[in-house]
């Protein structure tokens, strides 16, 4: 789980007679991650394509571009069939003419409809006005402008124009008309100059409409219906043609990316004219299944080898795997190696990585790829993540309600989206709404009720109340989880500290990881040991009563506590200088008072969750110690909280009038805190149920955007810094699965 699979680096060399049924051999295991060759092999250059390979990119393009014209899409696939060459060359060719008539068709239909529509909304206006179009040009003396204004603005400047003899404006609901005879007849510009600082938008005359604007505005209307109605047969009978085609070209286009992949793939060989070298990576598993396959299909004619099985050191990729009895007399495999030159290539081509996880984990390895892919010499945080951030979200919203729908909301992404990365975090908030409900169960709570500790905790197990309470009535609580979250956070950076260690004594060696991940995490558990410890706390000092008071280590453990800091102090600032002494106090305590805001998450959502139940219900509190509540029974109680290990004294308790309006409360020992929307009415009633719903709805989303973020961010920020870089490769092998074609 903390390492990735095995990878071992293999390599087939043969001559070139046989280099079709290798590509063929490899392809259909699906297992090599190719490296690219990189010159330098003394003699071999980089391979060429095969034959064919302009032919079958030229027809991969042809196909991808019918698919376009056609929109076609994977919910068009009928049955896997078999794609033949000669399907390629004959009905691939027919479908290709026909398509291209088909949308050249709607090309020009959809050029005209848009000609139709902008000469309608050209004279719209017009028919607005109410005046033949004939009548607004083709004046020696007269002057027209139609456009959109005020009328009694452009009047009003027409009016004081020296330039203008006569005017007279037309208006219709959205359009102005104006006619001028100008003082001066050879004055072309007294219009346009009287119109300047105007708020006029001008509208041009369509020159190529005589009859009135109505009848030509209604013309060009039925127009465009009928390019319409043609519009909408070619649309359908493109519609049928893509039903009718679309699954051969599915899987015309799959076949041809499979020849494309093989036939360019010798571009990553090795090549002379009669030889060719190719390597990669494969899960040292498979090993033997590649061998056997390669060895099937062309026997002797290849040499198959295992160059070495990567380890996990940084410095390089391991030791070499145990050499085999090839037949290195084999004349192609020499011919292969040229006389037995090593294929070495280059030294960055690093193993892929292949995250393994059991099932349970795998979905977290989406948060882990947000921030990369660990490298093959990293350790995988994966399984960490899926043991704390699950149970930070679900420690932080705490509600049996919740975590139903969070899960169903996580099931509804896990099984209803073709996307692995979806798929994935669907998973994941499927464990955060598991612990999100289980810790609902412990708090005792569905939907901010206590339900849960009224039906089940009291009756059924016998206890006082629910093992857990969040800190909202019960104060001690609140410290407790200040506390925990402190410890929380202590384990979760020593962790990550511990993972530093490993990766730095293995990249740097043991001495650097000493003075750095081992420094800052002796500084941080001595800081937290004596934060936890009694030692010095008769003369008060700088830390809150209610960690030491929770925890209560000896004197003692404070002790050797700043011991432990003192020495991580001098070990980070040996391996880091000043600056590490500068950062000391982040690393000691900084990161681990981060940790706090899981506890002020779980108190701000249990007092949001609180809030709308009051409004909705109303609540009432007992004061258990009056006079008055002790003699119609009620008297403090211990609630052995944490199952015995946090016995508390309950003083008051406060309830939700769920079934009973304030009216039954109205007494001396109870104080009613609000009356409640469902007990005022219809009216409250049914503001009520909008704040329920609403309310409660808010309280859901802000869990993902609260709690969510501040989980991971614990993750990102505080955990991952301690160790993780990032940066492998994804294992790509050489194949394609196949989902519209078959060979059968």
């Amino acid at each position: 789980m903390l390492r990735p699979e095995q990878m071992s680096k293999v390599s087939v060399a043969g001559s070139q007679r046989v280099l079709g049924d290798v590509i063929e051999a490899i392809h259909d295991l699906e297992l090599v991650h190719l490296s690219d060759y990189d010159g330098n092999i003394e003699g071999f250059d980089n391979g060429d394509p095969m034959a064919g390979a302009d032919e079958a990119a030229e027809k991969l393009v042809t196909v991808r571009s019918l698919k376009s014209i056609l929109d076609v899409s994977e919910a068009d696939a009928g049955p896997t069939r078999i794609v033949t060459d000669e399907a390629l060359e004959t009905e691939l060719e027919e479908i290709r003419v026909e398509a291209n008539e088909l949308d050249d068709r709607r090309s020009e239909l959809e050029d005209d409809l848009r000609d139709v529509e902008e000469r309608i909304e050209a004279v719209e206006p017009f028919a607005d006005l109410g005046i033949d179009l004939d009548l607004l040009r083709g004046y020696e003396s007269l002057q027209v402008a139609v456009g959109e204004g005020e009328e009694d603005a452009v009047g009003r400047a027409l009016r004081e124009s020296s330039r203008v003899a006569a005017f007279e404006t037309f208006a219709g609901d959205d359009t102005l008309g104006a006619f001028v005879y100008p003082k001066d007849g050879d004055d072309d510009a007294a219009l346009d100059d009287a119109l300047v600082g105007v708020d006029f938008t001008r509208i041009e005359v369509p020159e190529d409409a005589e009859a009135s604007p109505g009848e030509y505005v209604a013309k060009l209307r039925d127009e465009r219906n009928t390019v319409e109605t043609k519009l909408e047969r070619v649309d359908a009978e493109l519609a049928e043609f893509r039903q009718e085609h679309a699954g051969f070209l599915l899987a015309a286009e799959e076949k041809l990316a499979i020849d494309v992949q093989k036939v360019e793939v010798p571009l990553q060989f090795a090549s002379t004219d009669r030889a060719f070298v190719a390597e990669g990576w494969i899960p040292t598993d498979e090993y033997d299944a590649f061998d056997e396959s390669v060895r099937a299909a062309v026997g002797e004619h290849a040499a198959v080898e295992e160059l070495e099985r990567a380890d996990y050191e940084p410095s390089g990729h391991g030791h070499q795997a145990p050499a085999e009895d090839h037949d290195d007399t084999h004349a192609d495999a020499a011919a292969a190696t040229d006389g037995g030159t090593n294929a070495e290539f280059d030294e960055s081509d690093s193993p892929p990585v292949v995250q393994d996880n059991p099932g349970p984990v795998s979905p977290f390895e989406s948060l882990t790829e947000v921030i990369n892919r660990p490298k093959y010499t990293e350790l995988d945080p994966t399984v960490v993540l899926f043991l704390t951030f699950p149970a930070f979200y679900g420690f932080m919203i705490g509600d049996l309600g919740y975590g139903i729908l969070y899960t169903a909301l996580g099931f509804w992404l896990y099984s209803s989206f073709d996307s692995e990365m979806i798929s994935k975090l669907g998973g994941v908030a499927m464990w955060a709404g598991g612990f999100t409900a289980l810790f609902g169960v412990l708090y005792g709570e569905i939907f901010g009720l206590h339900l849960i500790t009224n039906y089940v905790w009291e009756p059924v197990v016998g206890l006082a109340d629910a093992p857990l309470k969040k800190g909202l009535h019960v104060g001690a609580f609140a410290e407790l989880w200040l506390a925990a979250s402190l410890v929380y956070g202590i384990a979760h950076l020593t962790i990550g500290y511990v993972f530093g260690f490993v990766n730095e004594s293995r990249s740097h060696g043991v001495q650097t990881a000493v003075t750095e991940s081992g420094g800052q995490m002796l500084l941080m558990l001595g800081v937290g040991l004596w934060l936890f410890s009694t030692h010095g706390q008769s003369g008060g000092g700088p830390r809150p009563e209610l960690l030491y008071s929770v925890v209560e280590l000896p004197a003692i453990v404070g002790i050797v506590g700043l011991v432990a800091a003192l020495a991580g102090l001098v070990l980070v600032t040996i391996g880091e200088g000043a600056a590490g002494f500068l950062e000391s106090p982040t690393y000691a305590l900084v990161n681990t008072v981060s940790y706090t805001r899981i506890a002020a998450v779980l108190l701000a959502k249990a007092g949001m969750a609180y809030v709308v139940n009051l409004l909705v219900f109303g609540a009432y509190d007992v004061d258990l110690t009056s006079e008055a509540a002790q003699a119609h029974g009620y008297e403090p109680y211990t609630a052995n909280y944490l199952f015995g290990l946090f016995p508390t004294e309950i003083h008051h308790e406060t309830h939700f009038m769920l079934f009973s309006g304030p009216g039954k409360y109205q007494a001396e020992y109870y104080s009613v805190l609000f009356d409640g929307l469902i007990h005022m009415g219809w009216g409250g009633v049914i503001a009520g149920v909008l704040v329920l719903v609403v309310g409660h709805a808010l309280v859901l989303g802000l869990g993902v955007t609260s709690a969510g973020l501040q989980a991971l961010r614990l993750e990102y920020v505080e955990f991952f810094n301690k160790f993780y870089e990032g940066g492998g490769e994804k294992y790509n092998p050489f194949g394609y699965t196949r989902n519209y074609t078959t060979e059968d």
